[in-house]
């Protein structure tokens, strides 16, 4: 006898398209730059990460650990996913939500804690070069005002891999609110 087994759905699959969910508030350690993301992330993400291992190594010795998820970044000055000026960024990674301060490295930019507020999202997720996003965030700003809402806060991406991937994966996401004048409930969204 022969049993069939079905392969779950990836999760990168069901991501391209575009949706809108709920996501509770973070707590993020944060760096905050302004500048070409290429030239000032080369001190940022090193600073962040340094910072993260280092509390999540306090965390372990005192018998709680964290997992470190991937990199995060808003984009504060972006409109349709570019900057309105030089790219003001927030870089992130989620910690433990009774986080009250950072280890700081000597000789790294300092690495603050803020609460990053969610709510009501639309998410996408990009395959691809970073600059190649466009169309993506089109399609997503599409789909966000088609749905009855609009943007209601700063442009954000989640990196899912390593930048040098050959194919690098970004979850492009945005709070949104409910459109004036528009009645439908989040349920009329949901897939």
């Amino acid at each position: 006898m022969t049993i069939a087994i079905e392969k779950p759905r990836t999760r990168t699959r069901a991501l391209t398209e575009p949706r809108i969910i709920e996501m509770p508030s973070e707590r993020m350690a944060v760096v905050e730059t302004v500048g070409d993301p290429n030239l000032v992330g080369k001190d940022a993400i090193p600073a962040l990460y340094g910072a993260v291992y280092g509390l999540k190594f306090m965390e372990k010795r005192a018998g709680r650990d964290f997992k470190v998820r991937p990199l995060r970044a808003r984009w504060m000055n972006w409109e349709a996913g570019r900057p309105t000026g030089a790219p003001h960024g927030i870089w992130g990674l989620p910690v433990p939500p009774l986080t009250r301060a950072m280890p700081q490295k000597p000789g790294n930019l300092s690495v603050g804690l803020q609460t990053w507020v969610y709510g009501t999202v639309a998410e996408i997720l990009h395959l691809g070069p970073y600059a190649a996003e466009a169309p993506t965030i089109a399609r997503l700003l599409s789909f966000i005002h088609e749905q009855g809402y609009e943007v209601q806060g700063p442009h954000e991406e989640e990196y899912l891999g390593q930048p040098d991937a050959r194919l690098p994966r970004t979850l492009i996401r945005y709070r949104v609110k409910r459109a004036a004048g528009d009645e439908r409930t989040i349920n009329d969204h949901k897939r």
